[in-house]
């Protein structure tokens, strides 16, 4: 028997990067099945164009997302999907709607609770991806490395009976160049949400999810679907919470994910 799905009052989703291999586009479709919102938020890389002209893949999960928001939108959620820089191609198509979905540079989410929140995808505060595109190509081809490396160590674990773990994600957090460009990028959202004269921004772009307050700015996160399976959603009295949906969570006898809510010492790790 079917589960309930849980309904929230927003959802927020980036990083999806539908086309590239390591997608986890059936623990998203699980997730969507799982979770309702009057409204949703893709907030960019949802699509990777960069991927696909390198190399044309398109597997039929991937479809069943795309399938799966837009049954959503029929069905009257609000869905606005913020361009990123893997599908920077939209930020032509801004104000244009495709299936009941609205395609947007950035917007401003009124929460339940009154407040205001900037909602964009961050890459163009990044330095390496404004300044150097050939750099940030290169950082993901060695992104790809990293994943494809993150697999092997995972068949090892599990032929041993460990459990799931991420090198690529404990690397973001205990490498110090890494922290302090999350630190770094953390900083210069907060700042535009400063000059947007918001009460806080919501973003993706680096993978990796958090809530925080920075000096009266609330900052969030919303993670990705190539490791860590993360989603941001909004509570109906304004209360955020970060939601993963990995392999790394419990597991029902069916071999089916279940949630779990990430710990504050882990959003908070950065």
């Amino acid at each position: 028997m079917t589960a309930t799905p849980r309904t929230f009052r927003t959802l927020f989703l980036s990083d999806v990067h539908l086309g590239s291999k390591p997608a986890k586009a059936e623990f998203l479709i699980d997730f969507l099945r799982h979770h309702e919102a009057e409204k949703i938020y893709l907030v960019g890389d949802i699509v990777d164009g960069w991927r696909l002209k390198r190399s044309w893949h398109w597997p039929q999960a991937h479809n069943d997302v795309v399938q799966k928001l837009l049954r959503k939108a029929r069905k009257g959620a609000r869905i606005v999907y913020i361009a990123g820089n893997h599908d920077e191609f939209l930020r032509g198509f801004q104000g244009v709607h495709f299936g009941g979905i609205v395609v947007a540079d950035r917007a401003v989410h009124d929460t339940a609770d009154g407040r205001r929140m900037l909602v964009i995808h961050g890459d163009q505060f990044d330095p390496v991806v404004h300044n150097a595109r050939w750099l940030a190509y290169l950082g993901d081809k060695a992104y790809d490395a990293a994943i494809v490396a993150n697999r092997a160590v995972a068949r090892v674990r599990r032929a041993l009976g460990l459990p799931y773990w991420s090198f690529s994600a404990w690397a973001k957090v205990r490498v110090k160049k890494a922290v302090n460009f999350i630190g770094a990028f953390r900083d210069v959202l907060v700042q535009e949400a400063r000059r947007a004269d918001v009460d806080g921004v919501i973003c993706g772009h680096i993978h990796h999810a958090e809530i925080e307050d920075v000096r009266g700015v609330s900052y969030m996160n919303t993670g990705d679907w190539v490791e860590s399976c993360t989603a941001l959603v909004e509570h109906f009295d304004g209360r955020f919470e970060i939601l993963t949906w990995t392999a790394g969570a419990a597991v029902t006898g069916a071999g089916r994910p279940v949630p779990v809510t990430l710990p504050p010492e882990i959003v908070r790790a950065a």
